[in-house]
């Protein structure tokens, strides 16, 4: 089976998209910043055995940093990205933007000195897809459905939150990871998987509290009784499994998909509500409502960008029906 290079492991797509990775049979050799990392994974994931090995990658914006990691592979799953920190008072473009762009390029230069590497496949997201005015209400999407060619225009500095830096990081790196494929022309080719809000099994949870970080609590909150009116996540009712994420990230890598092209990894748009969780909670657990779940939470108010993912389901659900993307 073909080898992987896999950035990103020990996040929370990324570790999903790991397993899978191993699931299907491939060897994966997981970039790690720390040999203590490196070893948390491993045993972690020891049923797997020598299907996983990890490989040392301290500085992942060091000219050059995965020249060694990706000696030999056949892919490479780029997943690491910089997650929005920090404060508004902070060089977030230093902090968050040129990292992602930096991390993505020196990838697609290292893949780029490797013969054996066939195709890149990136993480980026739906926010590099529709404007930021969109997604957070300032500006009405009207009819607009948008695609997989769709991209989202620069926001500006300087930066209203930490969160709108994250959104530019992904617009920047796309971009650049884009040009870079047009001016370079690679022997591989790349793709790029575009998540919405990603939600489902945390494999990197130690503790019951670790479920609540990320984008979970937008999902959790109205069973956890939280009451949510203003926040983004809670505004936007595009919405997507990890492990459907993960998938994608995997069966990408088949030859019968063809390569150079992007995906959207979302619901279409208004089929669902973060409400629903309480119903679905009250059918299969009823035994904990009123109990460990209030499930008596409310968010409101929440709006949804059309997309048009025909595309990614013909592809990902019509040629591999038996693993069921969406």
């Amino acid at each position: 089976m073909a080898t992987i290079l896999l950035t990103g492991g020990t996040g929370f797509i990324g570790a999903r998209t790991l397993r899978y990775a191993l699931e299907k049979g491939y060897h994966v050799r997981a970039s790690v910043r720390s040999e203590q990392k490196g070893e948390t994974l491993r045993k972690s994931l020891a049923s797997f055995g020598n299907k996983l090995e990890t490989v040392l990658v301290p500085d992942i914006l060091a000219a050059g940093a995965y020249d060694e990691a990706v000696k030999g592979v056949t892919y490479a799953v780029h997943i690491a990205s910089p997650l929005p920190s920090g404060s508004v008072d902070d060089d977030l473009e230093a902090l968050i933007i040129q990292p992602a762009i930096t991390g993505t390029v020196e990838m697609l230069r290292s893949c780029a000195k490797e013969s054996s590497v066939k195709r890149v496949v990136i993480t980026s997201s739906t926010v590099a897809i529709h404007p930021f005015t969109v997604m957070i209400g300032l500006e009405s999407a009207g009819d607009k459905v948008y695609t997989s060619e769709d991209r989202a225009p620069d926001v500006q500095p300087p930066f209203p939150a930490t969160f709108a830096a994250y959104v530019q990081s992904k617009i920047a790196s796309l971009r650049a990871a884009e040009e870079w494929m047009v001016e370079n022309k690679p022997s591989f080719d790349m793709i790029t998987i575009h998540p919405s809000f990603v939600g489902g099994i945390n494999d990197t949870a130690k503790r019951a509290a670790d479920l609540l970080e990320g984008t979970n609590p937008f999902f959790l909150a109205p069973v956890l009784g939280k009451e949510v009116s203003k926040s983004v996540g809670a505004n936007i009712a595009n919405v997507v499994d990890v492990g459907d994420v993960a998938k994608a990230h995997i069966e990408a890598l088949d030859e019968r998909v063809q390569g150079n092209q992007a995906f959207l990894l979302t619901n279409k748009g208004g089929d669902v509500a973060w409400n629903d969780a309480k119903a679905v909670v009250a059918k299969y657990y009823p035994h904990a409502v009123g109990k460990q779940l209030p499930n008596d939470g409310n968010i409101e108010p929440h709006f949804f960008v059309n997309m048009d993912i025909e595309k990614t389901e013909k592809t990902f659900v019509c040629e591999h029906a038996e693993e069921g993307l969406l």
